[in-house]
């Protein structure tokens, strides 16, 4: 490990923007989906995404401890947003 209060290394760096980077993106599609819902195509297109070109249709089953059951993938998604837990996955 570094001492503390030095600065990061450029793979730390790197890992840190890219990181950074992410979770704004994330951020920033929550807000939209917040804004515009589920039925926004944008949005729509998102979910596809990352479900590798299918919307599960659910209901959806998370790896969150007590398992909480969501109806489908958007109040899924929501629910990240609220948590600000983009990475959970289902």
């Amino acid at each position: 490990g570094q001492q503390p209060g030095t600065p990061l290394s450029d793979h730390e760096y790197h890992q840190f923007f890219k990181f950074l980077r992410i979770t704004i993106q994330a951020s920033t599609a929550c807000h939209l989906r917040e804004l515009y819902g589920c039925k926004n195509s944008l949005i729509q297109r998102l979910d596809e995404y990352e479900n590798h070109g299918v919307i599960p249709a659910g209901p959806i089953c998370s790896e969150l401890p007590g398992n909480p059951f969501f109806h489908n993938f958007c109040t899924f998604s929501l629910y990240r947003c609220i948590m600000k837990k983009y990475f959970l996955k289902v």
